[in-house]
């Protein structure tokens, strides 16, 4: 897996590597099936924006917004307002005790129980 990394706010760069194990588990769930990969960073019930979880998605369409970021393995969108809340190097990974994807940082769990939700058009 070769490092590919971009700059990010500030002039810092941000990588995005997924794990062996997370893209089999993806390999699974999607069934050959295609699909754009989006961290989605969500606060729907959380009280404030600071208290956001990431979630994986698969979408049809990418949204409008979004910046896309080359990884090891398959691209991902990150609205680039939520940048903010990502550290310079994140894993995603795959649990089997949990039965979830991890996102992770070196220095923290962003999100230790990650659901990847598969949502279609129409």
């Amino acid at each position: 897996m070769g490092k590919i990394s971009r700059k990010v706010k500030g002039g810092s760069e941000m990588e995005i590597i997924w794990t062996e194990r997370a893209l089999d588990k993806l390999s699974d769930q999607l069934q050959g099936r295609g699909g754009h990969f989006h961290l989605k960073y969500e606060t729907e019930g959380c009280g404030c924006v600071m208290s956001g979880v990431w979630n994986l998605f698969v979408l049809d369409e990418v949204p409008e917004g979004m910046k896309k970021w080359e990884t090891n393995a398959y691209p991902v969108y990150i609205n680039e307002n939520h940048e903010v809340f990502l550290d310079e190097k994140i894993l995603i990974d795959y649990t089997d005790g949990a039965g979830t994807f991890q996102l992770k940082s070196p220095n923290q769990y962003l999100n230790p129980m990650m659901s990847c939700k598969i949502v279609s058009a129409g």
